[in-house]
Protein backbone atom coordinates (compact mmCIF):
# COMPACT_ATOMS: atom_id res chain seq x y z
CA UNK A 1 0.00 0.00 0.00
CA UNK A 2 1.32 3.32 -0.56
CA UNK A 3 2.14 6.18 1.29
CA UNK A 4 -0.84 8.44 0.24
CA UNK A 5 -3.26 5.60 0.33
CA UNK A 6 -2.17 4.25 3.76
CA UNK A 7 -2.76 7.56 5.39
CA UNK A 8 -6.08 8.82 3.41
CA UNK A 9 -7.72 5.34 4.91
CA UNK A 10 -6.29 6.28 8.23
CA UNK A 11 -7.80 9.60 8.39
CA UNK A 12 -10.60 8.77 6.64
CA UNK A 13 -11.44 5.93 8.93
CA UNK A 14 -11.20 8.22 11.74
CA UNK A 15 -14.06 10.51 10.22
CA UNK A 16 -11.86 13.20 8.24
CA UNK A 17 -11.14 13.78 4.93
CA UNK A 18 -7.54 14.43 3.30
CA UNK A 19 -6.80 17.56 1.73
CA UNK A 20 -3.15 17.43 1.19
CA UNK A 21 0.20 15.68 1.98
CA UNK A 22 3.49 16.67 1.60
CA UNK A 23 6.74 14.99 2.00
CA UNK A 24 9.63 17.00 2.57
CA UNK A 25 13.10 16.70 2.75
CA UNK A 26 15.15 15.89 6.52
CA UNK A 27 12.12 13.38 7.07
CA UNK A 28 8.82 15.96 7.31
CA UNK A 29 5.62 14.53 6.65
CA UNK A 30 2.91 17.34 6.52
CA UNK A 31 -1.07 16.11 6.78
CA UNK A 32 -3.47 18.34 6.34
CA UNK A 33 -7.02 17.50 7.28
CA UNK A 34 -10.63 18.45 7.14
CA UNK A 35 -14.54 17.98 8.28
CA UNK A 36 -17.47 20.36 7.57
CA UNK A 37 -17.17 21.82 10.89
CA UNK A 38 -13.95 22.58 10.83
CA UNK A 39 -10.87 21.39 12.70
CA UNK A 40 -9.89 22.19 15.95
CA UNK A 41 -6.67 20.94 18.15
CA UNK A 42 -7.87 18.21 19.23
CA UNK A 43 -8.86 17.05 15.83
CA UNK A 44 -5.13 17.08 14.89
CA UNK A 45 -3.85 15.36 17.53
CA UNK A 46 -6.44 12.31 17.76
CA UNK A 47 -5.12 12.02 14.17
CA UNK A 48 -1.28 12.27 14.85
CA UNK A 49 -1.49 9.92 17.52
CA UNK A 50 -3.57 7.30 15.21
CA UNK A 51 -0.67 8.30 11.95
CA UNK A 52 2.19 7.76 14.15
CA UNK A 53 0.68 4.30 15.33
CA UNK A 54 0.05 3.33 12.17
CA UNK A 55 2.96 4.41 10.30
CA UNK A 56 5.00 2.93 13.22
CA UNK A 57 2.87 -0.76 12.53
CA UNK A 58 3.57 -0.12 8.56
CA UNK A 59 7.62 0.33 9.07
CA UNK A 60 7.50 4.03 7.48
CA UNK A 61 10.59 6.14 7.75
CA UNK A 62 9.83 9.88 9.16
CA UNK A 63 11.18 12.17 11.15
CA UNK A 64 8.97 14.50 12.32
CA UNK A 65 4.94 14.37 11.82
CA UNK A 66 2.94 17.56 11.31
CA UNK A 67 -1.58 17.51 11.22
CA UNK A 68 -3.34 20.79 10.45
CA UNK A 69 -6.22 22.04 9.00
CA UNK A 70 -5.62 23.59 5.22
CA UNK A 71 -6.19 27.26 6.52
CA UNK A 72 -8.72 29.83 5.69
CA UNK A 73 -6.99 29.71 1.97
CA UNK A 74 -8.29 25.82 1.65
CA UNK A 75 -6.74 24.37 -1.51
CA UNK A 76 -9.21 22.44 -3.96
CA UNK A 77 -7.99 19.45 -5.46
CA UNK A 78 -10.79 16.74 -6.15
CA UNK A 79 -13.90 17.06 -7.87
CA UNK A 80 -16.09 16.99 -4.31
CA UNK A 81 -13.99 19.67 -3.22
CA UNK A 82 -15.45 21.96 -6.11
CA UNK A 83 -18.94 20.58 -5.48
CA UNK A 84 -18.56 21.00 -1.41
CA UNK A 85 -17.66 24.67 -2.12
CA UNK A 86 -19.74 25.75 -4.98
CA UNK A 87 -20.95 29.50 -4.60
CA UNK A 88 -17.80 30.31 -3.29
CA UNK A 89 -15.29 32.83 -4.18
CA UNK A 90 -12.12 31.13 -5.18
CA UNK A 91 -8.59 32.24 -6.86
CA UNK A 92 -8.03 29.37 -9.69
CA UNK A 93 -4.89 29.28 -11.51
CA UNK A 94 -4.35 27.68 -14.99
CA UNK A 95 -1.28 25.44 -16.67
CA UNK A 96 -1.98 27.36 -19.71
CA UNK A 97 -3.10 30.88 -20.38
CA UNK A 98 -6.42 31.57 -22.03
CA UNK A 99 -7.17 35.03 -23.41
CA UNK A 100 -3.74 36.61 -22.07
CA UNK A 101 -3.99 35.43 -18.24
CA UNK A 102 -3.65 32.11 -16.37
CA UNK A 103 -5.39 34.02 -12.69
CA UNK A 104 -8.61 34.30 -12.28
CA UNK A 105 -10.66 35.08 -9.18
CA UNK A 106 -14.42 34.80 -8.97
CA UNK A 107 -17.48 32.40 -7.57
CA UNK A 108 -17.55 28.90 -8.28
CA UNK A 109 -20.49 27.24 -9.61
CA UNK A 110 -20.52 23.03 -9.49
CA UNK A 111 -18.93 20.81 -11.45
CA UNK A 112 -21.57 19.90 -14.45
CA UNK A 113 -19.62 16.77 -15.97
CA UNK A 114 -16.30 17.41 -16.23
CA UNK A 115 -16.60 20.72 -16.07
CA UNK A 116 -16.14 23.20 -13.68
CA UNK A 117 -17.49 26.97 -14.02
CA UNK A 118 -16.13 30.24 -12.33
CA UNK A 119 -18.10 33.55 -12.92
CA UNK A 120 -15.57 36.71 -12.74
CA UNK A 121 -14.76 40.26 -13.76
CA UNK A 122 -13.88 40.21 -17.10
CA UNK A 123 -12.57 43.82 -19.10
CA UNK A 124 -15.80 44.38 -20.35
CA UNK A 125 -17.68 42.84 -17.23
CA UNK A 126 -19.34 39.91 -15.61
CA UNK A 127 -17.51 36.67 -17.77
CA UNK A 128 -17.76 33.18 -16.74
CA UNK A 129 -14.95 30.80 -17.43
CA UNK A 130 -14.96 26.97 -18.13
CA UNK A 131 -12.42 24.35 -17.43
CA UNK A 132 -11.62 20.74 -15.97
CA UNK A 133 -9.33 19.59 -13.13
CA UNK A 134 -6.84 18.57 -15.75
CA UNK A 135 -6.41 22.29 -16.86
CA UNK A 136 -6.11 23.58 -13.67
CA UNK A 137 -2.83 24.28 -12.00
CA UNK A 138 -4.00 25.22 -8.43
CA UNK A 139 -7.17 26.46 -7.19
CA UNK A 140 -7.89 28.36 -3.23
CA UNK A 141 -10.48 29.47 -1.08
CA UNK A 142 -10.82 33.17 -0.96
CA UNK A 143 -10.96 33.44 2.91
CA UNK A 144 -13.76 35.47 3.67
CA UNK A 145 -13.75 37.97 6.79
CA UNK A 146 -16.91 38.44 8.77
CA UNK A 147 -16.15 41.59 10.38
CA UNK A 148 -19.61 41.65 12.17
CA UNK A 149 -18.62 38.75 14.65
CA UNK A 150 -16.04 40.50 16.14
CA UNK A 151 -16.36 42.43 19.27
CA UNK A 152 -16.17 46.30 19.18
Amino acid sequence: MQLSELIENTVTGLGYELVDLERSGRGMLRVFIDQPAGIAIDDCEKVTRQLQHVLTVENIDYERLEVSSPGLDRPLKKRADFERFAGSEVMVTLKQPLGGRKSFRGILHAPNGDTIGLEFEGKDGPARLDFTLADMDRARLVPQVDFRSRKQ
